[in-house]
């Protein structure tokens, strides 16, 4: 259930997407690439609750909405806009990963089935039961470092679908300084992972 919410904070009006996931166990917040802010919550939280936890971010939210702001020109990309960036980069993105997978298959040996390139809010990749790769078309636009530990990652899980120490070695043996590539990557872009 997704719906549309605002709340005052300073005199600024912060609009949000409220969505209840009944799997969720905490709050969550994040903010899109085209500054849509969205808070996950588990069912039956109380509203004087999400309302708290808003205004104890309202800095944080407001800071990450201009930082996009003058990353963007002061504009937000249209839905039209998007899925032509999406159309532009999308092969690019596929050409990225398919070599990238093969190069990096030579330290692991794995099979996949297929690869799909996707335009996510909120994730840069995952790896399906069904041994099939997806990843962000954003995968493109991104230093190729970045690209690489991506690519690794959802390679990884092809032998561990979890994030157990077996796992993260499995990732260190492409990409011996992960830790410090992972901690760059949350720094350096939005919410997408």
């Amino acid at each position: 259930m997704s719906i549309k919410k605002t709340i005052k904070v300073n005199n600024k009006n912060i609009e949000y997407t409220l969505k209840v996931n009944k799997r969720s166990k905490s709050l969550k917040l994040s903010i899109h690439s085209d500054g849509e802010c969205v808070m996950t919550v588990p069912r039956y939280v109380p509203q004087f609750i999400i309302n708290n936890f808003l205004i104890s971010k309202s800095s944080w939210i407001l800071e990450k909405i201009e930082h996009l702001l003058q990353k963007n020109g002061g504009l937000f990309k249209s839905k039209k806009e998007k899925h032509e960036e999406y159309l532009k980069y999308k092969m690019k993105a596929l050409q990225i990963v398919e070599e990238r997978l093969i190069h990096f298959n030579t330290f692991y040996n794995l099979k996949w089935n297929n690869i799909f390139i996707k335009d996510q809010k909120t994730r840069w990749g995952s790896c399906s039961n069904k041994k099939n790769l997806n990843f962000n078309y954003k995968i493109a636009l991104i230093p190729s470092k970045y690209a690489d530990y991506i690519i690794i990652h959802e390679l990884c899980h092809l032998k561990e679908m979890n994030h157990s120490l077996k796992f993260w070695n499995q990732v260190s043996i492409a990409m011996p300084d992960y830790k410090e590539v992972r901690n760059n990557l949350k720094e350096n872009t939005l919410r997408l992972k």
